[in-house]
């Protein structure tokens, strides 16, 4: 199970919309700086990234939670986004290439064959995506902080 911590932003009639922040892999070592992985986080995204979850409990802004994806479906969503573009690059490529018998045929099949990779991939994961296996469930609640209450001893 992959774990991930959720801040509540909004929750309305068993549904709860939460912003997870973009994690990155680096600053962990003294030579981030001269590494790749570094700086290619730097050029990612920094902002969070918005989820919509099925919640029967009631939630409120503010409040974390912990969700859960299991492994697998993030396995095949990654194989999805991955190997269909390259299958039908490499596909279209060959087959352009033994029809026409020319290299300019084989670069304009495998962008078409490409694209259409990723076409397939995206229909394909909103056909898959809203099963319950590809979904984040809750794990665990913190209470919000008006729940618990703290007293100094003097």
């Amino acid at each position: 199970m992959i774990k991930e911590w959720a801040t509540v932003v909004a929750w309305h009639n068993g549904i709860a919309t939460v912003h997870m922040g973009a994690k990155t892999a680096c600053n962990g070592c003294s030579a981030y700086h001269a590494c790749g992985g570094y700086t290619l986080n730097n050029l990612g995204s920094k902002d969070t990234h918005a989820v919509t979850i099925v919640s029967s409990m009631p939630l409120k802004p503010g409040q974390r939670i912990e969700l859960g994806t299991k492994e697998n479906s993030l396995i095949g969503a990654t194989l999805l986004v991955y190997v269909m573009p390259l299958l039908g690059l490499l596909l279209l490529a060959g087959l352009s290439q033994s029809l026409f018998h020319s290299d300019m045929a084989a670069v304009y099949g495998a962008l078409l064959g490409g694209s259409g990779g990723f076409i397939i991939a995206k229909s394909i994961s909103l056909k898959v995506g809203n099963l319950a296996a590809f979904q984040p469930i809750i794990l665990r609640v913190v209470f919000p902080s008006d729940v618990l209450r703290v007293e100094k001893e003097n």
